[in-house]
Parts: C-alpha cells; sequence; structure tokens
C-alpha cells in the first residue's frame, strides 16, 4: 500500500501488466462499501483466484476486499461480473459528497442537444474515466451511445448500450431501461440485424406497463418501431405508427426526431402511392434539418426526396437531390447506410438508359453494403445487378444474380423485400415467356406475404375434387 502526504490510501497495480507499463497513467480508484467484496465472493462461493481470473491476481482481490487498496472502475467492473451484482452494490455511499461527473452529464447533455457530436464523445470518454462516474455508469454509456450513434458508428453504440441495459435492469429503472432498448432497436436497425423489431416492440411494451405511461417516451418508441417498419418497407404499418407516435406525443417531440419521422413517412407515402404527401413530408424534414445543421440525417432526408421526385417523374430534380445526398455522405464520412445511396443513383440510371453507370453504382453498393455487414442491403444490391443484367439480355447473370438475391433476404427474414423479389424476377420470366418459372416466382412472392394460404387453397381444392 502507497501512503499519500494526507493518509488517504492510493489505488495500486492490480496484476494487469498494462498498467505496469513506464508513462501508463494510473486510473483513479472507486471507494468501496466495507466488506461488500467479501460478502458477494462468499455468496457466489469463489476463491479470491477465481474471482480476478483474467484481470487481477488473488493477492490485488484480498487487499481490495480488506480495504487497503481501492480498484480502478474497468476492475470493479470485472469482479462484479464475476460475482453477478451491480456496481452500485459495491460502492461507497456517495450522500453528501461531491460528484464530479454531475456536472459533466450535464454539459454531455448540452453538447448533444447542441449536435456537437464529436465534442459530446470526447467529453463522454474523459467523464467514463472518472473514479465517480461509477455512479452514473447508465446515464454516461447512454448518452455516449446517442453521440455516436448520430455519427454514424452504430458498433461502437451497441457496446455502450449493452452496458447500459445491464445498469439500468440492475438499478431497476424501467423507464431508463426502456429508452436503452429503443436505441438498440435503432442500433439493430441500422446494421440490418433482423432482432430489430422484436427489441423496439418490448421497449415499447415496458414503457406502456408504467403507471402512468410516460408520454415523451412512449411517442419516441412508437416512432422507432415505424422506423424498423419502415425498414422493413412494412409500409402501411409504418404510415399508422407514425400517426400513432405524433398524437401521442403532442409538442413534446424534439425537432430532430421529428425531422427524421417526416423523413421516413415521406418514404412510407411514397411507396405507398400517396406522393404529394411524401413530397410534402420530405420537405418539411430537410428544411428542420439544415437548420438543425444534422448533415449526416440530411443525407438520408436528400436520398428520400430524391427517390420520391423519382417515382414522380421528375428526374433532373431527384438527380440534384440524390447527387447532394452522395457528397453529404462522404463529406460526412457517413458509411452506414451510404449503399442506400448509390442504388438511387443506380435507379436513375437505369431510368435514364445508362446502364454503364447504372452497374458501377451497383458495384459500389455491394461493396459498400458487404463493408458494412448490411445484409439487407447487399441482397438488394444483387436485385438492382439482376435487373441490370436483365436490361444488356444476359438471361444466365440475371439468373445467378437474383439466386443469390432471394437466398440472402431469405436468410435476412425481410419480407416485404423478399416478396418484392420473387415479383421483380417472375415479371422477367414472363418477359423471357417462362411462364411455368415465372409462375413459380409469383407463388413464392404470394405466399411470402401469405404464410399457408397457397396450402390451404390447395387443401381445399382438393377437397373439393374428392367430393365431386
Amino acid at each position: 500500500m502507497v501512503q499519500t502526504g494526507d493518509n488517504r490510501k492510493e489505488s495500486v497495480p492490480e496484476g494487469d501488466a498494462s498498467h505496469r507499463r513506464a508513462g501508463h497513467r494510473r486510473l483513479p480508484g472507486v471507494d468501496l462499501r466495507p466488506g461488500a467484496v467479501k460478502q458477494a465472493r462468499v455468496e457466489a462461493g469463489l476463491s479470491l483466484a477465481k474471482v480476478g481470473k483474467g484481470c487481477v491476481t488473488a493477492p490485488a482481490v484480498y487487499l481490495i476486499e480488506t480495504g487497503r487498496t481501492r480498484p480502478s472502475l474497468p476492475t470493479l467492473e470485472h469482479i462484479a461480473r464475476r460475482l453477478g451484482k451491480s456496481v452500485e452494490f459495491f460502492l461507497a455511499d456517495q450522500s453528501g459528497s461531491t460528484d464530479e461527473t454531475r456536472t459533466g452529464l450535464m454539459d454531455l447533455e448540452a453538447t448533444i442537444a447542441e449536435g456537437r457530436h464529436e465534442d459530446a464523445i470526447a467529453l463522454g470518454e474523459q467523464l467514463l474515466k472518472l473514479s465517480s462516474s461509477a455512479h452514473r455508469l447508465g446515464q454516461l454509456r447512454f448518452l455516449l451511445a446517442q453521440a455516436y450513434l448520430q455519427l454514424a458508428k452504430p458498433d461502437k453504440a451497441a457496446l455502450l448500450l449493452r452496458e447500459a441495459h445491464a445498469h439500468f435492469e440492475s438499478v431497476d429503472d424501467t423507464l431508463m431501461l426502456a429508452e436503452c432498448m429503443g436505441l438498440e432497436a435503432t442500433v439493430a436497425c441500422m446494421t440490418q440485424k433482423p432482432e430489430a423489431l422484436e427489441f423496439a416492440e418490448r421497449a415499447l411494451a415496458i414503457c406502456r406497463a408504467m403507471k402512468p405511461v410516460p408520454e415523451a417516451t412512449e411517442a419516441k418508441l412508437l416512432s422507432i418501431v415505424a422506423n424498423v417498419h419502415v425498414a422493413n418497407k412494412s409500409w402501411d404499418t409504418a404510415i399508422g405508427l407514425y400517426e400513432e407516435a405524433i398524437a401521442a406525443a403532442g409538442s413534446l417531440f424534439d425537432l430532430g426526431r421529428m425531422a427524421k419521422m417526416y423523413s421516413n413517412l415521406s418514404l412510407a407515402y411514397r411507396e405507398t402511392g400517396h406522393v404529394d404527401a411524401a413530397v410534402k413530408y420530405a420537405g418539411r424534414s430537410i428544411a428542420l434539418l439544415e437548420v438543425l445543421r444534422d448533415r449526416v440525417s440530411l443525407a438520408k432526408a436528400e436520398n428520400n426526396l430524391g427517390l420520391i421526385l423519382l417515382a414522380k417523374g421528375d428526374r433532373a430534380s431527384a438527380h440534384t437531390h440524390l447527387d447532394r445526398s452522395l457528397e453529404l455522405a462522404e463529406e460526412t464520412n457517413l458509411e452506414v447506410g451510404r449503399s442506400h445511396v448509390l442504388m438511387s443513383l443506380c435507379e436513375l440510371s437505369l431510368l435514364q438508359g445508362n446502364v454503364q453507370a447504372a452497374r458501377q453504382f451497383a458495384d459500389q453498393a455491394l461493396a459498400m453494403a458487404e463493408r458494412m455487414q448490411e445484409a439487407a442491403n447487399v441482397a438488394e444490391a444483387h436485385v438492382w445487378l439482376g435487373r441490370i443484367a436483365d436490361e444488356i439480355g444476359d438471361d444466365e447473370l440475371a439468373d445467378t444474380e437474383f439466386d443469390i438475391a432471394i437466398r440472402r433476404l431469405t436468410e435476412v427474414g425481410v419480407e416485404e423485400r423478399l416478396l418484392r423479389c420473387h415479383g421483380l424476377y417472375a415479371e422477367i420470366l414472363e418477359k423471357r415467356g417462362q411462364l411455368k418459372d415465372a409462375y413459380a416466382h409469383m407463388k413464392k412472392a404470394f405466399s411470402a406475404s401469405r404464410p399457408g394460404l397457397l396450402q390451404a387453397d390447395g387443401d381445399e381444392s382438393e377437397e373439393r375434387a374428392t367430393s365431386a
């Protein structure tokens, strides 16, 4: 043990060689409740060595247990995980003491609200290193994850949210657990994970089980569930949920969330044929995002408006907005979702008869989607490559691309996209005169949207034939 001039105990190296490197800044120690570590270890039936396994030595655990040294926050988290307790279980009572992260958290929230997400990340990471941050780990990680999400860095956000989720669960903070799961659903949606809808619906159910129901959180989670349905191309369901979210929120929505919701709502209206409503909501979204200077979200909104104008037949305006979307994506280093923009430009090029440009955009979209592990977008890129192959009369390549797309979409489990893919391929086969194959794919498209219905029809036909 090292004594300081005022007789306080310092944290000491705890068996991790990285702490002993020359010049390595020692992390501050965390004050523990006397006897908490030993109590938890005895309850768990673990030896000192098993508690410290993979992180600290048995003697270091003993020094922590006896209060002769204070563990760093990462070491305490390791001990908490090994003993099946929350970090809060071990912490000394902080009442009456100065919490050095309280002001930091307020600054962090303000920085995120101002849209200074890179500054927020720097501040959040700094706060995580402070010993007193142990008392606010959940909120800290939740806010830091928000900043990473705003910069389209879902992988970093995902790890923080998993840890925040465990924190809120351990301290029985139901409201923050629901909020956290909503962001986890957003990450899953961004990275095209099939569990996105399950996460979002569970978060909404937790929120609605609270009495009274927190309206702002309910509205936020409704919009997240709707976002997932947009990603899955379940347009009518998404529109209904967005309308429900707006009704639930009243005047409670912040401008950033409202702008993103308008953008997705416009896309849903476009896909259901309500082009004028789609243009209206897209314009509202872009106007808000311009004011907020949220260039990452603006890139996505410009892409949506470009697609809407494409559906309206205004190719020149569509080209302007899609080009701006790609410029913004490159300017902000936006990688997650950039394949969407590239496929939009592919669609425009194909409509303009520029097959070579369409192929280049489709290849770029495929490469980006594969690099970012966006499984559904990888499949969509193969759909476009199949359509391009059909356009130039390469039937064999078209068959190969659609086979890959159908297989990938089946694996991902996105029914609406699979239905559309089968339908597009059926049209191509029908045009070739391969009517039997076209019918088979139309049948698969139908069964994808109404599982079991074709089988039921078949059973009824067989029963009628037997009765006759």
